[in-house]
């Protein structure tokens, strides 16, 4: 599966080091090239030769005892992917303000390969603003991160924080290397930074509508909007003008141009009116299906017996776009599934007229609605399909938005 790959394996000083002799393992059994790389700290917590008895080569652990005269500049430039694992808080503060501290850091600095980052530390540590500050301006410059889980950590507390399983890791390490979307070269790495998607116009919708029974309930979803509003974030640090229709109340940056909705007529209305004038629509909201034909002007009470509440459908707004989108523009449609996820996917793919379905498997633990991490499979019009194992949502906005640019003309000069 990874003949030929040549992996740089970052090792830094978490209790959970001890876990990467077992990725180590798993790459090196898929025929993957791994040069483990320690910290200082990392060897109180796992021994050297067990490392180099597991890689391909010895480990590297300074920039000063290396037969290579610029040790870090060669792995970075000879690397096809570098995977942090674990990655302490430390390693992503360095790695988030440029601090060459050490062969590690100055690694993740001097190369442009694809750099897959494995935070584990304790859950006051991990939910620390700073922290999550650093992640977030990681993930925002491509850099691809594997959430930690939930479970047991040191000292026997039980909480988030927990370093993903080897088994995670892994297939976020293959499917990063050996994707093709949307006509990307197998191990090319896609196009991302603050200039690729200059110049274009991305309007993206967020959250789940309500549409209103009565002054108090309504007929909704789980959606949180996250999805979406990762989406957002994402295509502004690409460089992108972001319109962003949103049910949700999460936040976004104030360069997004916000438009916030409630119902699907509204979202309808806000779409349809701005479709023309972008390059690319990307429909992550999750709009219902069906709300009451008529809404009662006061509440319903209890008292008053059970309510007979005629349903009409509502409109499908992927469908009216994809019937009238103009040339050149890309369409993204979402289903959320709970069985027959590609085929079902399939299916509305072909029906609305979109370039691209992104499809997940809501039923799944840690994935989809409410959630910060989620799992997706997507289909283009081609016929061509990737598989993005549990992510967070920013990583899978990355993978999304890279599918989205291989299907972007040129811009006309």
């Amino acid at each position: 599966m990874l003949e030929g790959r040549r992996i740089v394996l970052g090792v830094t000083g978490g209790i959970a080091a001890y876990k990467a002799i077992e990725l180590s393992r798993r790459l090196v059994l898929a025929g993957a090239h791994v040069v483990p790389v320690m910290t200082e700290a990392a060897m109180n917590m796992v021994g050297p030769t067990t490392m180099t008895a597991l890689g391909s080569e010895p480990v590297k652990t300074s920039l000063w005892a290396d037969s290579h005269p610029i040790p870090h500049t060669h792995l970075g430039q000879t690397a096809d992917l570098i995977v942090v694992c674990p990655a302490t808080a430390r390693i992503l503060s360095d790695y988030r303000t440029g601090r060459s501290a050490d062969l590690l850091s100055a690694t993740l600095i001097a190369t442009e390969a694809p750099v897959v980052v494995c935070p584990a530390m304790h859950t006051e540590m991990w939910n620390h603003p700073a922290v999550q500050d650093n992640v977030s301006v990681l993930e925002g410059r491509g850099v691809i991160i594997v959430p930690p889980e939930e479970g047991p950590l040191a000292g026997g507390d039980i909480g988030a924080g927990r370093l993903a399983s080897p088994e995670s890791v892994f297939d976020v390490i293959a499917s990063t290397l050996t994707g093709d979307i949307a006509g990307r070269a197998v191990g090319e790495r896609p196009t991302r930074g603050p200039t690729s998607l200059a110049g274009r116009r991305v309007l993206i919708t967020a959250g789940g509508t309500r549409e209103a029974i009565d002054p108090v309930r309504f007929i909704g979803n789980r959606s949180s909007g996250k999805q979406g509003h990762a989406l957002a974030e994402v295509a502004l640090s690409r460089g992108a003008d972001v319109t962003l229709v949103t049910t949700s109340s999460l936040g976004s940056d104030p360069a997004v141009n916000r438009v916030s909705v409630t119902t699907a007529a509204e979202m309808l209305e806000a779409v349809t009116s701005r479709a023309d004038s972008n390059d690319v629509i990307i429909m992550a909201a999750a709009v219902a299906d069906f709300r009451p034909k008529s809404a009662a002007e006061r509440k319903l009470k209890k008292n008053d017996g059970v309510p007979n509440i005629e349903l009409e459908p509502t409109e499908d707004i992927l469908a009216t776009l994809g019937a009238s989108r103009r040339t050149g523009q890309v369409l993204v449609g979402f289903a959320a599934e709970t069985d027959d996820l590609v085929a079902n996917a399939a299916s509305k793919l072909a029906r609305k007229g979109a370039d691209l379905l992104v499809a997940n498997n809501v039923a799944m633990p840690g994935v989809g609605f409410a959630h910060d991490t989620n799992a997706v499979t997507i289909l283009d019009a081609d016929g061509g399909s990737v598989e993005i194992p549990l992510s967070s949502k920013t990583a899978i906005a990355q993978v999304i938005l890279d599918a989205v640019e291989n299907r972007l003309s040129p811009i006309e000069s």
